[in-house]
């Protein structure tokens, strides 16, 4: 991940925003971007930024700072139901590539839909309803 200042251009935020706004509808959970400087502990420092949210429980955080060269993303409980640590460290890893290569705009579009994929409630196929039952 490069070091320094990763400013997004009006373009790139907007790309972005909209991949968070098509992953919260993808998925029914909140997604957050934190692109900049942290505390020392990053780790907690995006804890608390988590626990700040509106629905914490159904949030997802994203925090990219370029400066500790240090990346985390946290999920709360509902999501946690819904994704595994694998699925989330595939979508860091993806990240951090994307970091690398000087791309942080699509790295944080990859990672946010990587994630609302990972996250969206599975599709039932075959229910049993009541009227289904009292037709047989």
């Amino acid at each position: 991940m490069p070091t320094g200042d990763l400013n997004l251009t009006a373009s790139q935020r907007a790309h972005v925003d909209a991949a968070i706004r098509h992953a919260e509808t993808l998925s029914r959970a909140e997604f957050s971007v934190y692109l900049g400087n942290s505390a020392d502990d990053t780790a907690a420092f995006a804890r608390l930024l988590h626990r700040n949210l509106t629905l914490p429980a159904r949030s997802v955080l994203v925090l990219v700072d370029p400066v500790r060269r240090a990346l985390e993303i946290v999920v709360g409980s509902w999501v946690r139901q819904r994704i595994t640590d694998t699925e989330i460290e595939v979508a860091a890893l993806h990240l951090r590539t994307d970091l690398a290569a000087g791309d942080a705009a699509g790295g944080l579009v990859r990672c946010v839909t990587m994630l609302a994929e990972h996250a969206k409630p599975q599709r039932v196929l075959h229910t049993a309803t009541p009227e289904a039952d009292e037709q047989a």
